[in-house]
């Protein structure tokens, strides 16, 4: 990459427009890819790949990035900051034109930046059209300046709010909720892009702090790509030093870094422009290709053993090999289903003759390493030459012929495929009920023993040799292994996994998850997999009996079944029975879910219930009525020790509450919490109640007797335990406890079932997540359970 020299100038002149912003709003879906999960992370990676941008410049080294309680982000670098002098075309601060036009920034003008990042490269201006409120504050020529925009609309001129010692530029940004079909942030997708960009930027320091989940994370790595790699390898048993080279043709550069290790999975990441190219491209093709050669070439060249002389294929020379292929250059082409394919077709060349170079370089050079590279590949093709002969002896024994169907298979009549379901079930006792409860005319069932083999640590000769997979295969009837699959032979267009609802059910579902994604994708993707949904709660009234599938279920089955007994009665005399009742017991449930939800916040149940009970008058918002001060005397008066201080530093300025209850509970937050769904959801529900009731205390009544005075917070609980009276309520753990009819009625009939229907919504997603929870490495999944053992509710054991 070149060096952008330290004299270059960066000012309203170098900020290129080409068109406007009008569009954004109405169709963002053309900007950002999609209005879901993915397009609202993408909102975060434009704002952070301006500032690595600026790091990728040389003229900055940090990022600090917070995830706030009302879901806005705050990104901050300590770069140069943008320009705010006068744009002599556009007549406005540089800053304003950069964040209203699009396709406005330094990133067309070659001089201010050779290379940059971003998917799309639509900008900063889309953030702003896509949110609720965007605020950017530039610290730049001894001063910091603010200007807000709303919907992508200025709303207040750029000023100077003081003086600043430092430079840099921090956006801090809500998107609209009225645009986007979440707004909930994930720590993990975001940890993930930092963690590359760190890696990818050596000098680079992400910090990143999620104020909800009160997760933090700093990514920094000296080591580059060198030192991802060895992560990636962390677990694994490395046979050789890591390979690690740079180069640069014309104004592209290439960094690759490669290291076999002792196990069999191919781990290759390649990147363009610090984007995470998913789909590959041209560079991991002209990376593969030059792989292959540089080995076959040593191989035949040097002087190792006879029996080291083998031709290897693409396959065999990345088994057991993790590598990460980045590339840098001024005009990149994006293509693909997800715009993740590097399309630039002068790359291929050039990467394949750089790595070339560099591995023969490096083989020549260090051949005690060679030869365990060799040996390494050379095994990977015998290996790959023993399947192809144990999938030969196992076709012509007939185990895989419909001639030899396994014996534990219970088949159907049908031999119509379209209209056939195989149901995978666990263990004898659960398929003897699924055996009797079945239709046989189109239904087959094949019990499992015990949970199969994870096909994720195994190498395929070694799965192929196991029953329960064997037994899977033949059942199915469409082959197996690459290049011998044939989906027109599949005996069964339903596939339908039945395990139990425990832990080891889960278990064994995972494990056949794992299994049909790694062999059997493209079955997944015609939509042939399903996983059965049997209930998980038997209610039973004398001679009546209901299934129920969750527990939310049970809540709304037990509600309905007294809805029409009792009634709530408001202060007012405000009844609410029937439906209403259904509905208003449904609002207190929710408010129960935010309040468990608040608990990460570390606030108390009782406190959040203060929360939502203030005496806010009519015509202020919660925060005017917040920040004036009047929610401090509120809760004061409630006997709390309330503080509002206002914090700065020079990223930005915060307000925030403390407060102190008589148990010595603290909790300091800050006080966009109140504009966060986590408060004004519930808030909302609880000021409708209020007004309709004309106060909180409320009388529960069954029929015409009284059951006693209760508070609105305390009614779900009370209703819940009315509605429980009289009924035996039975959780099934297994299959197995329901009897052949019952399992029918439930989980079997076509007419009363529920199917999820398995699908791919991103293959490299789920291929990161299956590597990551079902492979060798136990490091990353006790990084998982960690993050994620505190937000549990249930767990089995």
């Amino acid at each position: 990459m070149e060096e952008l020299s330290q004299n270059a100038s960066y000012t309203a002149d170098s900020i290129t427009v080409l068109e406007g912003l009008s569009a954004v709003r109405i169709r963002p879906a053309m900007y950002i890819g999609s209005t879901d999960t993915h397009g609202l992370h993408h909102l975060v990676y434009e704002v952070v790949d301006n500032s690595v941008d600026e790091a990728m410049a040389g003229y900055s080294d940090r990022i600090v990035v917070n995830l706030h309680i009302d879901n806005s982000v705050t990104i901050s670098d300590n770069g140069r900051g943008i320009p705010v002098d006068m744009h002599h075309k556009e007549n406005k601060p540089a800053v304003e034109v950069v964040m209203t036009k699009l396709h406005a920034g330094g990133k067309f003008d070659n001089d201010t930046y050779k290379v940059s990042g971003g998917l799309h490269g639509v900008g900063v201006s889309v953030v702003n059209a896509l949110s609720e409120y965007l605020e950017v504050t530039v610290r730049r020529n001894g001063k910091k300046y603010h200007q807000r925009y709303e919907r992508g609309v200025p709303v207040t001129a750029l000023k100077v709010i003081g003086d600043s010692d430092s430079t840099g530029t921090t956006v801090r940004f809500k998107p609209d909720e009225e645009i986007f079909d979440t707004n909930q942030f994930s720590f993990e997708i975001l940890s993930k892009r930092f963690e590359e960009l760190a890696y990818l930027n050596n000098g680079l320091q992400i910090d990143f702090h999620d104020e909800i989940s009160q997760n933090k994370a700093t990514f920094a790595f000296e080591g580059g790509l060198r030192q991802f790699v060895a992560d990636l390898n962390q677990g694994e048993m490395g046979i050789h030093e890591i390979i690690a080279y740079s180069g640069e043709s014309g104004k592209i550069q290439v960094d690759f870094a490669i290291q076999y290790n002792a196990g069999y999975k191919e781990n290759v990441l390649t990147f363009a422009n610090n984007i995470r190219t998913k789909e590959g491209g041209s560079h991991l093709a002209g990376f593969k290709n030059a792989l292959t050669r540089a080995l076959n070439a040593y191989i035949q060249n040097s002087d190792l053993p006879k029996k080291l002389k083998e031709k290897l294929d693409g396959a065999d020379a990345r088994e057991g090999l993790s590598a990460v292929v980045s590339v840098k250059l001024p005009m990149p082409q994006f293509e693909g289903q997800t715009k993740t394919k590097l399309g630039n077709s002068e790359v291929n060349g050039l990467v394949s003759t750089l790595v070339y170079d560099k591995l023969i370089e490096f083989f020549e050079s260090n051949p005690k390493d060679s030869k365990l590279i060799v040996e390494k590949v050379v095994d990977a093709a015998r290996a790959r030459e023993a399947a192809r002969k144990a999938k030969d002896l196992v076709r012509r024994k007939g185990a895989l012929s419909d001639n030899a169907l396994p014996g534990k298979l219970a088949d159907c009549q049908s031999k119509n495929p379209s209209e056939s379901e195989l149901f995978i079930v666990e263990g004898d006792s659960a398929g003897g009920s699924a055996k009797q409860g079945r239709n046989p005319n189109y239904q087959a069932i094949l019990p499992l023993r015990g949970k199969i083999l994870n096909v994720e640590k195994t190498r395929f000769d070694k799965m192929l040799g196991n029953k329960e997979i064997k037994a899977l295969i033949t059942a199915m009837g469409a082959g197996v292994g690459e290049g011998d699959i044939d989906l027109a032979r599949l005996r069964y267009h339903k596939i339908i996994i039945m395990t139990d609802a425990d832990v080891d059910g889960a278990h064994i579902r995972t494990l056949l998850l794992t299994f049909f994604f790694r062999q059997y994708a493209e079955l997944i993707e015609k939509g042939y997999l399903y996983i059965a949904q049997p209930p998980l709660f038997r209610v039973a009234l004398k001679n009546n009996e209901s299934y129920i599938t969750d527990e939310d279920a049970l809540d709304v089955h037990l509600i309905s079944r007294v809805s029409l007994e009792l009634n709530v009665l408001g202060k007012n005399g405000r009844s609410w029975g029937g439906e209403e009742l259904i509905a208003f017991i449904d609002q207190l449930r929710l408010i129960k879910k935010r309040c468990q939800e608040c608990a990460t916040l570390n606030i108390h149940p009782a406190v959040f219930y203060d929360f939502l009970q203030n005496d806010r008058p009519k015509d202020k918002s919660m925060m005017e009525y917040v920040l004036e001060g009047g929610f401090t005397a509120y809760l004061a008066g409630l006997g709390y020790n309330v503080h509002l201080e206002r914090e700065e530093d020079s990223v930005e300025q915060r307000d925030y509450l403390t407060i102190e209850n008589s148990d010595g509970h603290f909790v300091k937050l800050g006080v966009e919490f109140f504009n966060s769904r986590l408060y004004r959801q519930p808030a909302e529900i609880v000021e409708s109640i209020i007004n309709q009731a004309q106060g909180m205390e409320f009388v529960l009544r069954r029929k015409e007797i009284e059951l006693g005075k209760v508070e609105l917070f305390s009614i779900f609980e009370l209703v819940m335990e009315e509605a429980r009276k009289g009924l035996a309520i039975q959780r099934y753990k297994g299959l197995g406890e329901m009897n052949p009819e019952q399992l029918w009625e439930t989980t079997m009939n076509p007419e009363n079932r529920t199917l999820l229907q398995v699908s791919i919504e991103d293959a490299s997603e789920a291929d990161e997540i299956f590597s990551r929870l079902m492979g060798d490495k136990v490091e990353p999944r006790r990084d998982f359970i960690e993050r994620n053992a505190l937000s549990l509710n249930e767990l089995d054991i």
